[in-house]
């Protein structure tokens, strides 16, 4: 509590890094980047397949970027190393495993509250993603199956009867990969794949039509139970099917308790922010997946990240 930073980050993602990265290069030196997880990117590593490609046009949006991070097309491994050099040269101080509870705006800093203390810093930048708390469904899910239930592979064998539910491009993915060792249904409650990109429009075409993956379109679950030590779920129409397990890809949704904790306003589930993107607390600003409808967009990211700290530039002089 004795030091005060010059700027926080909280999030070591691609908006998160980028602030840090744009910041030092115009003449910053005093900033810390706070992660909850082991290592930067923890999205990256957590949610994509291992080899998936990562799109800077992600979903099609053409952007051009315009700080000095020059980020290109790649995989999941090109994309985390491509992160690990911009790190590499130790001048920016990253401290992982540190969970922020709630940012404070005193009279003359931002407090960041942590586990067993706090940080202070002029300015500070929420840069978490919706990843990080993946959406659940609606209905409830019985304890006795919640083994049964995960948000990514992590835990899928091979022999197994899998349920992916989403249709977007996590899903279309999970789906591609479990089908080569399963027995894998994919359910989506729309009519088509239209959401994903056209790789994955490509992939999930061929696997249904050659019977690797079985379609569920326009269907919806609307309730699970246990049966046998299974997951029974039954659908909207009324009828039901058991699978071993069921695995969800249905996005992420904006951490709005931590936001509202920290005194920051929401309209449409997102933070409200001005064109600097300063939220309604003075010095404190978001940036990367949590500003944005689905998230996903490494470049809008980067972009965030260098309007951010050109900006907070001028408050400084």
């Amino acid at each position: 509590m004795g030091h005060t930073y010059q700027l926080a980050i909280i999030g070591a993602g691609p908006a998160g890094i980028a602030t840090a990265v744009e910041s030092y290069v115009l003449g910053m030196r005093d900033i810390i980047l706070l992660e909850k997880d082991e290592n930067h990117n923890a999205t990256i590593r957590k949610f994509y397949k291992e080899s998936k490609r990562v799109d800077k046009d992600w979903k099609g949006q053409k952007v051009e970027l315009d700080g000095t991070i020059y980020f290109m097309d790649g995989t999941k491994e090109s994309t985390l190393d491509f992160f690990d050099q911009l790190l590499d040269n130790d001048v920016l101080e990253l401290r992982t495993h540190t969970e922020v509870q709630k940012i404070v705006k005193q009279e003359d800093a931002l407090e960041v509250f942590i586990a067993g203390g706090s940080i202070r810093a002029r300015y500070v930048v929420v840069t978490i993603g919706r990843m990080g708390k993946p959406n659940k469904p609606d209905y409830k899910i019985p304890p006795s199956i919640k083994n049964q239930i995960h948000f990514t592979l992590d835990a899928c064998g091979a022999g197994e009867k899998i349920m992916v539910v989403g249709g977007g491009d996590s899903a279309i993915e999970y789906a591609v990969e479990l089908c080569g060792r399963n027995d894998v249904t994919i359910c989506y409650r729309r009519g088509t794949f239209r959401r994903a990109n056209p790789t994955n429009q490509a992939d999930i075409e061929r696997v249904v039509n050659n019977g690797s993956v079985r379609a569920l379109l326009n269907t919806e679950i609307v309730e699970l139970e246990s049966e046998s030590g299974k997951v029974k779920t039954i659908f909207s129409d009324g009828s039901s099917e058991i699978f071993d397990r069921i695995v969800y890809a249905i996005g992420g949704t904006t951490p709005s308790g931590f936001l509202q904790s920290s005194g920051i306003r929401e309209e449409d589930g997102k933070p409200v922010h001005d064109e600097n993107y300063q939220t309604n607390v003075p010095g404190l600003f978001v940036a990367g997946d949590i500003t944005q409808e689905s998230g996903g967009s490494i470049a809008l990211g980067l972009n965030h990240g260098f309007a951010i700290a050109n900006y907070v530039k001028t408050l400084s002089e």
